[in-house]
């Protein structure tokens, strides 16, 4: 028989082509997690919580989860398990499932708890199996550099009335969110960018050991991206941690970055101060403003009478925010919120929604002891990590923590910070 017509040569035969094509995304998925996940990461950022687009960021999440679970699978690797960690997420998670099947299924409700809880729980184990080489942390640190300039870049752009230069454009909607007047970034919250910023400045600096001039010159106008969030706790915490971060890391390049950075924010701040009246007027107004401290002062009180009243138990989760509504009867507010994580925690789940979260963050701290032989970006992630953790929990008293990207900054170090433990 002619070997014409037996061929089946896969370079020549269009069944073999278009299956090649089609399988490609599978082996691309399989071969590159890291990717994916920075992909993830991505669509998080440009998701803000209050919006009822969560099709993207849940369909890149399922993808991701997809992808490492079949290469796990494939490779025939362990599901990690990190008991001090994982059982407290798990705790989380079951009560705040728990607590939304007790009411009707609401979208947002569940989204809510999707963003605090499942994501990142689940972005802290696939961290685990998808950052373990030196190439995936590589794709982490080009991701943390573009995804700090953005956002440098969207802050300044707001500080100088750029509107055109801003991007996406619901960022400008002020319908839409909080703190339309202020720097809020993707998030459309104030205190959400800058913690974002706070924290990938840190990650910049603990990554940055190929890329050193790019981070340099970032943390060089990050002063003035802070400034722009207009949010007191978002400046201390920034200044606080960079004081630290200077100490922390003994070494003559930091020294260089620290003494650089505190020249431009001075010389900033200065400049803005004498040349514009507005900026002037603004950066007063704002240091000495009380009327959104009388109101969180107000919300606190709600909040704590509130757990008063069910210290075990807590709130349901459709009654809660009305219930809050209704005991903030002469404020005019658009939406009421607790606006503190902890205070939310004991409101919706009591006292023992609270004493896991305590736990939760009790053994993320014990991630900072040294690791021998341990070397890289890794340990320098480690020597910063309680002040990683210090900047989060400290701003967490002025806003919830419902923005997975945020959270999700935290559990993916988290993650990378067991993935080293464990090679060792």
């Amino acid at each position: 028989m002619s070997s014409r017509v037996t061929s089946w040569d896969e370079a020549e035969n269009p069944l073999w082509l278009v299956t090649g094509w089609l399988l490609r995304p599978l082996y691309l998925g399989l071969a590159f997690p890291s990717l994916l996940y920075v992909a993830a990461m991505t669509v998080f950022l440009f998701r803000p919580p209050d919006l009822y687009w969560y099709y993207a960021d849940r369909i890149a999440f399922g993808g991701l989860v997809f992808f490492v679970v079949l290469r796990t699978m494939a490779l025939r690797e362990k599901v990690p398990f990190i008991a001090g960690l994982s059982l407290p997420m798990i705790g989380l998670t079951a009560l705040a499932v728990m607590r939304a099947l007790r009411e009707p299924f609401d979208v947002q409700s569940w989204s809510i708890i999707a963003s605090k809880f499942i994501v990142p729980f689940t972005l802290f184990h696939l961290a685990i199996l998808v950052f373990r080489g030196a190439s995936e942390r590589r794709h982490w640190e080009i991701f943390v550099i573009l995804a700090l300039a953005y956002l440098v870049f969207t802050a300044i752009a707001f500080l100088l009335d750029a509107r055109s230069l801003i991007f996406p454009r619901f960022i400008l909607d002020e319908s839409m969110g909080f703190h339309p007047e202020r720097a809020r970034g993707p998030f459309l919250q104030a205190v959400a960018n800058g913690v974002s910023l706070n924290l990938l400045g840190i990650l910049a600096v603990a990554f940055s050991d190929k890329r050193r001039i790019a981070a340099l010159l970032l943390w060089l106008v990050l002063p003035l991206a802070v400034l722009a969030t207009m949010t007191r706790a978002v400046w201390i915490s920034f200044t606080v941690s960079t004081v630290i971060l200077g100490f922390c890391l003994i070494e003559r390049r930091l020294h260089r970055v620290c003494i650089a950075l505190a020249i431009a924010g001075l010389l900033g701040g200065l400049a803005m101060g004498m040349s514009s009246r507005f900026w002037k007027t603004t950066l007063w107004d704002r240091t000495s403003e009380r009327g959104p401290v009388d109101a969180r002062v107000a919300v606190y009180h709600a909040g704590w009478a509130m757990f008063q009243e069910r210290p075990l138990t807590g709130w349901p989760a459709g009654g809660m925010y009305d219930e809050l509504a209704r005991r903030m009867e002469g404020y005019h507010l658009r939406t009421f919120y607790v606006h503190n994580t902890y205070l939310a925690l004991l409101v919706e789940f009591g006292v023992p929604g609270l004493a896991i979260y305590a736990l939760l963050f009790f053994n993320l701290f014990r991630l900072s002891r040294v690791v021998p032989g341990e070397a890289g970006p890794v340990a320098v992630l480690r020597k910063v990590w309680p002040i990683l953790l210090t900047v989060y929990l400290f701003n967490a008293f002025f806003v919830d923590m419902a923005y997975q990207f945020v959270i999700g900054l935290m559990f993916t170090a988290a993650g990378m910070l067991c993935s080293s433990e464990a090679a060792a």
